[in-house]
């Protein structure tokens, strides 16, 4: 009986330690701005932690069954616990959630305003994260992202060829396969494509399509390239974790 006393005060303490760390005057604004009343009332994105909306004028969907907090934006979900609060958001195009989605701390996320921005299903993008969308940018199923990693899918600038004057192409879409492992500070450029089941490596940049190299593949460094064939990460074995550790 003491025993179960216990764990009934242990687990509220720890719901309530969960719940303060929540950004409610966000999280309701947000939720009830952007979706019909009977999606907003379940409250499916949660914000922890500061958080600046710079824009969140653009389309926001969400696919799938809607659940309470399934997307989480500086969710508490990696070792480190303090948000220098320079979250950010800025949505002027169209983002899709195709199920859920964390954000760890401190993330940035832009989204033109002729741009299309896909997540996939429990895919994800760890502290101090960038993405920034100009044309379009697709993250497959559990397609998840180190800290400090940054998705761009443009140059920002015009860029010529000296000798022929000839203006080159400033951006192209990124398309992120399937069970993609991202390591911290990895920068996938425009143009990126990944296939299923790779892992790449910390410090990367990568610039191309990799899909011809196969699935089950590590590549890694600056330009990126194949490292190795015949690796993954266990996502069979991991995946009750994850899927019990990041649900609300």
């Amino acid at each position: 009986m003491i025993q179960n006393s216990y764990r009934k005060c242990r687990s509220f303490y720890q719901k309530f330690r969960f719940y303060c760390k929540v950004n409610w005057i966000k999280t309701l604004y947000f939720n009830f701005k952007k979706f019909p009343f009977e999606t907003a009332k379940k409250l499916p994105v949660y914000f922890y932690g500061r958080v600046k909306f710079t824009s969140i004028k653009g389309d926001i969907q969400i696919e799938g069954n809607i659940q309470k907090g399934m997307i989480g934006f500086g969710q508490p979900y990696e070792l480190n616990s303090a948000h220098k609060g320079i979250a950010e958001i800025f949505i002027l195009g169209k983002l899709t959630f195709k199920g859920k989605f964390q954000f760890g701390k401190d993330c940035f996320v832009f989204v033109g305003e002729k741009a299309s921005c896909e997540l996939g299903n429990m895919a994800s993008m760890g502290s101090n994260g960038k993405i920034i969308c100009t044309e379009k940018i697709v993250l497959g199923d559990y397609a998840r992202f180190g800290s400090e990693a940054q998705i761009i899918d443009t140059n920002f600038h015009d860029l010529i060829d000296t000798q022929t004057g000839e203006k080159l192409q400033k951006s192209a879409p990124i398309f992120i396969g399937n069970y993609n492992f991202v390591s911290n500070r990895v920068s996938i450029m425009k143009g990126t494509q990944t296939p299923n089941f790779c892992t790449i490596a910390s410090n990367s940049l990568c610039t191309k399509d990799y899909k011809s190299l196969g699935e089950h593949i590590l590549i890694g460094g600056i330009p990126a390239k194949l490292i190795r064939n015949n690796i993954s990460r266990d996502w069979e074995g991991e995946k009750e974790q994850l899927d019990d550790f990041l649900t609300i």
